[in-house]
This record gives C-alpha cells, structure tokens and sequence, in this order.
C-alpha cells in the first residue's frame, strides 16, 4: 500500500510496498520514486475535483474508489486500486497480478490453439484427394504454425516428392533427388519415430532444397512425423525465419497435435488413392467391352447401371469374335443378366464371363455351354441365378446367319427390313437355379440392313412415363424398333438407350443393356473413319 497526497508527495507506503518500490519513501515526490504509469495514474486522478470522482456536486463525506488500472514493476505485472479520500490523499493498493494474467493468457493461447485444430481437421477431412490435403497441410502449417512449410511424402523410389509452402504463399509441388538422411531427424520422421526437437537442428547446415525460394535466412528448423494409421504419411519440415523467435518446447509440443490430425487425414486420403487405384483396375475387367465390326458383322452395346455412382451391375455382355484366318467360323454374342445389382451382382458377372470365355471351344453347342456353366454355378458359392442369351453370328452371301438360345432371358427381337419386329422362338430356364438348364435354339437370317436386339429386362420394366409409375414395357420397346430399319448397329442402340432415359427421367431402374448385332448394307457408309460410339473397324 502507498497514499500520496493531492500535490504528488508520497505520505505512508507500508513494508511490502517499500520493498517493492526502494526510491518511495515518506516526503518524495511520486514521480521518479514509483513506476510512470503508476505517477500518472495519480497525476490524473488528483487532478479531478473531489467531488466529480463519485459522481456527487457536494463535497464527499467517505472515501471512492476510481477504477483500478495495470502495469509492471519489475518482471511482474500488478494491478493498482485507488481509494481517494476526504482529505486528497489517494490510497494505492498494489496487487501483483502477474500470475493470473499468464494463466489468462494461457488460456487464451490454448482456446486459439484448440479452435486452430478443430478449424485445421475440418479443412483436412473436408476432401480425400490426396494432393489436395497434402497441400491444405501445407498451408495450415505455414500459416499457423512457422513462416514456411514442407511435407515430404513417404518415400517411393528414389527422391523424396514435396509440397512447400510459405506463409503468404500457395504451395509448390516438387520432387528432388536426395536422399533423406541429409537432413537431421528426417529419416527418423518418416519412419514415424518421434519428431528431432528444433535445438538439435543446426539451420546453417540445412541443405538448399529444403529452403522455399526467396524464404531468405533460416532461424530454426522443426522436423516432426506425420502420423498415419499404423503407418508413417510422411514428414512435417516447420522453418522459421532468422529475425524470428526460435520454436520453443511449447510450440513444438503445439506442432505434434497438428501433425497428429494431418498426419491420419494424410492417411485416409493414401488409402483412399490406393483403394481407388485398385477399383478402377478391378472395374475395367468389369465393365463391359467396346464393340465393333467383325467379319462382315456390326456389332453394338451399351449398358446403363441402376444408380449412376455404381460402374458396374447384373447386367453384362460379351463379343467373341471368330479367328480373324477361321473362314466361316462364328462369332458368339453373350448378354446375360445376375439376379441382383451393384457389386455383388458384378462380382457374379465377372465370375460367369470367365466361365464362357473357357468355354468358348464349344460354343457350337449352346446347350452344352449353357449346362456346363449351369453345373458351375450351382457348385459356387453364390446363392445367386442368371438369365443368359446366346447369339452365334457369321456373314453368309450378303446376309448374317443367327443362332439364337434363351436361357430364361426376354427372347431377342428382330427388325426387318419392312419395319416389322419379330420375336425369336427361343425359350430356356434360368442358369444356376436349377440342376439342368434346357434351352431351345432358333436360328435366324439378317438380309442387308436388318437387325437383331439382345435386351435385358431393365429397358422394358423401367417405369416412368407422364405419371412416373408406367412399365415402357414390350409394345414401346417393338414400336421404337420398328422405326430403326437400315440403321446401323450403333443408331439402333442409342436410340433404344435414348428412349429408355427419355422414359425413366432420372427415376429409379434396374441395370440396363443392350446389344445390336447387324447385316450392314453394302453401300452403307457408317460414322467418320468407320468409327461411331461404342464400335470400331476392326
């Protein structure tokens, strides 16, 4: 405690104040015996008229107490509290506040950090584009945590890939080839060990390809791990600039937890890359093929999966075309359809593909190829059953030879060349349900121009329509083939798929596909270079 008076003489400070304050004693003047801002604080506090310090017009009858106000003696903070008397005396009562404003700043410090994280894992979960996190990590450490930032990826080869980032700055990818080891603690971090503490790196000896261009003088250098699941996502490299503070423990401790979230969101996004990688390999064998003439014959397909996010279904269909030196041989047209959609059904489709691929030596017997893939499904297992039509096709004097055999599909159609639309009489049970399958083979003959339509049931029991709930249904199917005469296979197939979107307007179906197998004419001239969707000249 100290009372100075109205005229800034200093009147009593008790023992702690005067151990606090060696130049006050009683009969000194307040400036120069206590901190500035504490004799100014005075100056214009006993510059006010006594009676305006509580708000009164009349003289005060007891002491006021004006707000307290805050500065440091020493390395510590206090808080000054006056009490203004009677006589224009001011009492100032000094309470060292230095450690409640540290916690207070602390926590401030950790409610910026903590929303840092939660703002930081937001942006790094929010895409699991690998090169879009790697560089979102980037720029959060360089903005929050350093003036400039790298992350190294795991290695893969030789070299080190990286994103390098400065705090105005948007990232840069690049590859160097360097060995990690040239860096102290790299190594360590990207095998995921605990992160090198900044005191141990020397910046002087940082090599030049970890310096951004134009960063200018390293100060200090963090190096910290980052993370994945169960295994390393790569290094997190912190540079701070020579005019800046070095890390301290603190905030290498704070560069940990960020590197933790990067470090799985890193992760995630790998696994995700890779995961995609090998889906997409998978999905190619999968999808089915591009189709196109072969030996006289055009061929085309297309297939629409029943949700759009799903490349592949239940349905499929396969062209194996006869030996380019095998005169008179036939091609062999499979579309089939598995019990079932999206992956699994796929899945069963791949199954049954191979199988007739193996069985092709014998596909002048669609009897036998369709009993023998029958056995190999019921010894499968798959609970699921297919519906399958087979078409054997050649070139014969103009026109294309057909052997038909349904096996518990929709029968193909085929449009002549007046318009009308026949119904092949080939009928036959469901593959994998029963212990034999039986089917009945038709053959057919496509003159110049004519065409026959392989079709899953998905195009005829797609609903829509005017009110949303209409099967389009074999009438629609017949009459939008009848007006497909002297098309080529791949107008016939767009056409049919137009009309099957047109239908369902985005509503919910099943898998749909279809296959077009015709005569062309023999002055037909078909799409640029003989090339249309879903086709090539062979």
């Amino acid at each position: 405690m100290l009372v100075a008076d109205a005229h800034g003489v200093v009147r009593f400070l008790n023992d702690t104040a005067s151990a606090l304050l060696p130049r006050a004693r009683p009969g000194a003047e307040v400036t120069g015996a206590v901190p500035e801002w504490l004799a100014t604080a005075h100056q214009n506090l006993t510059s006010v008229p006594v009676g305006s310090r509580t708000g009164a017009g009349s003289a005060v009858t007891a002491p006021s107490v004006s707000a307290a106000i805050r500065g440091e003696i020493g390395e510590r903070s206090f808080e000054a509290h006056p009490t203004c008397e009677e006589t224009g005396e001011v009492v100032w009562w000094l309470v060292d506040d230095t450690d409640h404003r540290l916690a207070r700043r602390a926590l401030h410090m950790e409610r910026e950090r903590t929303a840092f994280l939660g703002d930081a894992s937001n942006a790094l979960l929010s895409s699991l584009n690998l090169a879009r996190c790697t560089a979102t990590t980037a720029r959060l450490a360089a903005g929050h945590l350093a003036d400039a930032a790298l992350v190294i990826e795991p290695p893969a080869g030789r070299g080190l890939a990286m994103v390098s980032c400065t705090r105005d700055g948007e990232p840069v990818r690049r590859q160097v080839g360097v060995e990690p080891d040239l860096v102290p603690g790299l190594p360590e971090a990207l095998q995921g060990f605990p992160p090198v503490p900044s005191r141990w790196i020397d910046p002087a000896a940082a090599p030049a390809w970890i310096v951004p261009e134009g960063f200018g003088t390293v100060g200090s250098i963090v190096v910290t791990p980052l993370p994945g699941h169960g295994v390393p996502a790569g290094a997190l490299v912190l540079l701070r600039g020579a005019d800046q503070a070095p890390f301290t423990e603190n905030e290498e401790v704070f560069a940990r937890l960020f590197a933790a979230r990067a470090g799985a969101a890193l992760s995630a996004a790998r696994l995700y890359a890779e995961q995609s990688s090998i889906t997409e390999t998978l999905m190619r064998e999968l999808l089915p093929p591009v189709l196109h003439d072969v030996s006289g014959v055009e061929f085309a397909g297309a297939y629409r999966p029943a949700a759009e996010s799903e490349r592949v279904g239940g349905d499929f269909y396969d062209v194996h075309p006869a030996p380019a030196d095998a005169e008179g041989q036939e091609s062999l047209v499979i579309l089939g359809d598995v019990c079932g959609k999206g992956l699994e059904a796929a899945v069963l489709t791949g199954k049954i593909r191979n199988t007739l691929h193996a069985l092709l030596p014998m596909a002048d017997d669609h009897q036998r190829v369709l009993s023998l893939l029958n056995g190999a499904l019921l010894n499968s297992h798959h609970t699921r059953f297919a519906t399958l039509v087979l078409a054997s096709a050649v070139r014969h004097a103009g026109s294309v030879r057909l052997r038909l055999t349904s096996a518990g599909h929709p029968a193909p159609l085929i449009v002549r060349g007046d318009g009308h639309v026949e119904e092949a009489r080939t009928r036959g049970t469901l593959v994998g349900a029963l212990p034999e399958a039986t089917a009945v083979t038709v053959e057919a003959s496509l003159a110049p121009g004519e065409t026959c339509v392989l079709f899953t049931d998905g195009i005829t029991e797609a609903k829509g329509g005017p009110l949303g709930g209409d099967l389009y249904g074999e009438e629609r199917l017949h009459s939008a083939l009848s007006q497909c005469t002297g098309m080529p296979a791949a107008a016939v197939v767009e056409h049919i798929q137009m009309l099957a979107s047109q239908w369902v307007r985005g509503g919910r179906h099943d898998d749909m596909a279809v296959v077009a197998i015709t005569a062309p004419r023999n002055n037909h001239l078909s799409a640029v270079g003989g090339r249309g969707p879903g086709r090539f000249t062979a």
